[in-house]
């Protein structure tokens, strides 16, 4: 096939819309407007109250499963290895691995599980605030 060939394929280019063209003058009247707008920060400069979170009841378990433990460990031993500051006190433990288990065991941990349900919605459940089984069945944390 020589060149010219494709001069005659109809790629369907020519059925979309064109770009519009972009007026002088719009863009001034859009940045203008936000004159007659209330600013909602100036009014809410009397009134300085933190909005709580509604605290509703969980629908999981309050038990760290065995993925979520793993998952956790794996992910704090790495970011120990790569000189993160350790949240215990090190007793002469060097290896990563143990270093996050000595802070999940002491509930140290600043992680966040997020156990999403069926309808799409999630909870967010602190580290220190689920009951760990860690592998020699020993129960850590939970009140």
């Amino acid at each position: 096939m020589a060149d010219d060939d494709y001069d005659d394929v109809d790629m369907g280019y020519e059925d979309e819309p064109p770009e519009p063209e972009i007026e002088e003058g719009v863009e001034e009247d859009q940045e203008n407007n936000n004159e007659d707008t209330p600013d909602d920060v100036v009014g809410a400069e009397g009134e300085e109250k933190e909005l709580e979170p509604v605290e509703r009841p969980r629908k999981t378990s309050k038990y760290m499963t065995k993925y979520e433990r793993a998952r956790i460990l794996g992910t704090r031993a790495l970011q120990i290895s790569m000189n993160a500051p350790v949240m215990v006190e090190l007793e002469g433990e060097t290896d990563p691995l143990e270093i996050a288990m000595k802070e999940l065991r002491g509930r140290k941990i600043p992680f966040t599980i997020r156990r999403y349900l069926p309808d799409g919605s999630y909870e967010d459940w602190g580290v220190d605030e689920l009951i760990v089984e860690d592998s020699w069945k020993r129960q850590v944390g939970g009140d």
